[in-house]
């Protein structure tokens, strides 16, 4: 009786089983793609005389032959996936997030042409005759029918007879005519000036509240840090997706030219589709056919697991390959065989430092002439990997110049390695803690250190599209070129949130190192923006003073405490590193060490903002007011006051696919 329970609740799960895969479920897409090149005509479907040239999506043509080539055509290129918008037996219509980055450029010209757009397609066609006002979207026969089954976000630059002016976005429905329309003049935004100039776009839509938001904002050069997205959309419209398009839809671009021509380019495209999964249509044949498989399948487990543990390795490396392979913009691939030679071998010789995540090794690349510092994750486990993607996702997307700069990266036979250029003066801590024999850095190196580290981390909470903690902020994480400049290194801990989460949950408890860490995080168990700060506190005393977190000095635990006591007596400067004698600007050290101080609060809302810091340590504003006795920290009514997101921890990678 027992035996026979046992398989009726053996049945039932997997008839349950069967029919939570004959729901639909929605789920998840999310790739960020350039710069463009020719790999990306696998992926996408691109209908001449649109190209994909000069690390670009030329939607419509950029070859200036002959001068009429380039008039009245029209072009798309849109993501050969197509994405199951809404399912019948739901309420739910699937959210999207795109974000594109744009110039619009006249060629030679002062009339600019017709204009770019995001659209959502019922096909991969491209309408004929969809030239000059048509924008690639529909023709004069078809404009306005409601079998186009497409919207789309134009950004205008000619004016027709239908539009306010030559310089404006509009939410096009099966047709040209736009049902809403801002015209852009007076937000300072010209499409297509004479020259080059870039633009952000967001085009959100709730599945939920059936709302569209269009955002724009400039953005200074083409490699340059990507704005944060405005607060306020410059468009927004209420629409039921299931009124417009087809429940199979495409993502893409599309654009045109009549009698004048200008180039449509799109240089970076992000895209974010929640979309639902399709039923399974063949329950009956399931329920008949899947449930002696089922049993067939317990009766083989014990081959099918020999078989699982065998081939576990192989199959995690198709994994991980699978996901380096998909990074936009792919840095290098590195041959393992080219690095052991570049490395010596990975002589000990070679060894430039270890830490919790592998070995750093120096290394040199004869051909190139080029010297690398290569980075080998020591933990060939699934946790490594999980730490090596999240190390080269971030650090991928990353562009500023006081961080490293990332090359390549190498996987063979669970060998992670990740290739950085390479950074003749080593890492900030070798020089302030070498000894007594090395000279000290000069008081207006330290000080250019200061300025670059800050400068990093501003970039990395307030300037990259997404907020990013780095969760490890150290001297010995602090790199230096050959001109003693900054460069943020260690990526191995950082990640980045979600834009509603404001903190960094890990499971395994707090990561990091000690002296670093700021007190609330072995409360909460989460790092944040303030602990960050936290962090670069006792980085910026470690270079004014030349003594690590952890020193004792005159009976205080903590060296913070002894310069928080030289503070509240009026002899700060007394703190500053011994070394320098008098080689140091007084208002410069005091100034540092008052934000040190600021930075090291034990309330974490607190300490100043990363933008703050910044204009501090440039003294564009007055030096922080500090308490002259440390504060107590406060648990818990205090963590109120923290920006702290309470709920459950929601955070992404920047690029993991």
């Amino acid at each position: 009786m027992g035996l026979l329970t046992a398989k009726l609740i053996t049945i039932f799960i997997f008839l349950c089983c069967l029919q939570s895969i004959s729901q639909a479920k929605l789920k998840k897409f999310d790739k960020q793609y350039g710069p463009f090149d020719e790999t990306y005509h696998d992926i996408f479907q691109v209908i001449p005389p649109a190209t994909i040239s000069n690390q670009a999506l030329q939607v419509t043509s950029d070859v200036v032959r002959v001068f009429g080539s380039l008039l009245n055509n029209a072009g798309r290129i849109l993501l050969k996936q197509s994405f199951k918008l809404w399912d019948d037996s739901s309420k739910r219509v699937a959210s999207f997030n795109s974000s594109f980055l744009v110039n619009i450029y006249r060629v030679e010209n002062e009339t600019a042409a017709e204009g770019l757009t995001f659209l959502i397609s019922p096909d991969l066609e491209l309408p004929t005759n969809s030239h000059g006002q048509h924008l690639g979207l529909t023709n004069a026969n078809t404009d306005g029918g409601s079998t186009n089954k497409v919207i789309a976000v134009e950004l205008d630059t000619f004016k027709q007879e239908f539009d306010p002016d030559d310089n404006h976005i509009g939410i096009d429905i099966h047709s040209i005519s736009s049902v809403k329309v801002e015209s852009l003049t007076k937000h300072g935004i010209e499409l297509a000036p004479i020259g080059a100039r870039f633009y952000n776009i967001w085009v959100q839509y709730d599945g939920i509240k059936r709302v569209l938001d269009v955002y724009i904002a400039e953005q200074a050069e083409y490699n340059g840090s990507t704005p944060p997205r405005p607060k306020n959309p410059i468009l927004t419209h209420d629409i039921d997706l299931r009124d417009v398009v087809n429940q199979e839809s495409y993502f893409g671009f599309s654009a045109s030219t009549g009698n004048f021509f200008q180039l449509n380019c799109v240089l970076r495209w992000n895209l974010t589709v929640e979309y639902f999964q399709e039923k399974n249509q063949y329950l009956t044949i399931g329920l008949g056919v899947g449930v002696p498989l089922f049993v067939l399948f317990l009766i083989l487990l014990p081959l099918l697991g020999y078989y699982y543990h065998k081939k576990k390795a192989a199959r995690s490396d198709s994994i991980i390959l699978g996901a380096l392979k998909s990074l936009p913009g792919m840095p290098r691939d590195f041959k393992f065989k080219i690095l052991k030679k570049a490395t010596n071998n990975f002589d000990e010789k070679n060894k430039l430092g270890e830490g919790g995540f592998g070995v750093v090794y120096k290394g040199y690349l004869v051909g190139e002439n080029l010297e690398i510092a290569v980075k080998w994750f020591s933990r060939e486990s699934i946790k490594g990997q999980d730490d090596f993607l999240a190390e080269l996702t971030i650090i991928n997307r990353l562009r500023h110049k006081h961080l490293v700069k990332l090359l390549g990266w190498s996987h063979k036979h669970g060998k992670l390695l990740l290739i950085y250029e390479y950074m003749p003066n080593g890492s900030l801590d070798k020089h302030l803690f070498s000894g007594p024999d090395k000279k000290p850095l000069s008081w207006q190196v330290r000080c250019k250190i200061v300025s670059g580290v800050a400068s990093a981390l501003h970039y990395l909470h307030d300037e990259f599209e997404q907020k990013v903690v780095h969760r490890d902020l150290k001297a010995n994480n602090i790199m230096l070129d050959s001109n003693f400049n900054a460069r943020l290194g260690d990526f191995g801990l950082a990640r980045a949130l979600d834009n509603e989460k404001t903190s960094y949950a890990e499971a395994e408890g707090v990561l990091g190192t000690m002296g670093y860490i700021a007190p609330e995080c072995f409360l909460t168990g989460k790092a944040t923006q303030h602990s960050d700060v936290y962090a670069f506190g006792a980085v910026l005393l470690e270079l004014v003073c030349g003594k690590r977190p952890g020193t004792k000095v005159n009976g205080f635990q903590l060296f913070v405490d002894w310069v928080w006591y030289l503070h509240r007596d009026g002899r700060i400067l007394e703190a500053v590193d011994t070394r320098l004698g008098d080689d140091y600007v007084v208002e410069e050290a005091k100034r540092l060490l008052l934000l040190a101080l600021a930075c090291s609060h034990p309330i974490a809302s607190e300490r100043p903002k990363t933008q703050t810091i910044v204009q501090i340590i440039s003294g564009s504003i007055p030096e922080p007011e500090v308490p002259p006795f440390k504060p107590a920290f406060v648990w818990p009514s205090s963590m109120v006051s923290i920006d702290v997101d309470s709920s459950i921890v929601d955070t992404i990678s920047i690029t993991t696919p």
